[in-house]
């Protein structure tokens, strides 16, 4: 079977290959309050602000204004059962700030339901303990409820 050899490009004909773009990058939850046009992402140690830049606006359409870069230094406390240190890998974290006039917040996945939503503690107690007192005892099944020594 012959192996399947792609012919050389030139321009005008139609692209035969996929390409896969060299690194990966994160979109990150920050841990401080950050600006509504400033998104935080983790990215490989060797991927520059440039590289960011047009990776964003070239793969997703995201228009970028400016990009800021930080290593985030692995941790050195944990020790092993030799007592050596042990220690976490470095990481890249950049801080991709949008064009004039976009902004980008996470969406609430998880909205925490609030005593108010389901009324006072004291209510759903009550309904609790009511609803348990309707459930049929299950060592006694058929037999009803008013029915007892």
């Amino acid at each position: 079977m012959e192996s399947c050899r792609y012919p050389l490009y030139q321009l005008g004909n139609p692209q035969l290959r996929v390409f896969r773009t060299n690194f990966f990058i994160r979109l990150v939850r920050p841990g401080t309050a950050q600006p509504e046009d400033t998104v935080q992402f983790q990215v490989p140690m060797e991927m520059t602000r440039v590289d960011v830049r047009n990776y964003l606006q070239s793969i997703y359409g995201v228009p970028v204004a400016a990009v800021r870069t930080r290593v985030q230094h692995g941790s050195s406390r944990r020790r092993d059962h030799r007592n050596v240190r042990l220690k976490r890998p470095d990481s890249k974290v950049a801080y991709v700030q949008l064009a004039h006039g976009q902004t980008f917040a996470f969406p609430d996945l998880f909205p925490e339901k609030g005593p108010s939503a389901g009324g006072s503690v004291e209510d759903v107690q009550a309904k609790l303990l009511e609803d348990e007192r309707q459930r049929p005892d299950p060592r006694r099944p058929g037999i009803p409820s008013w029915f007892g020594l």
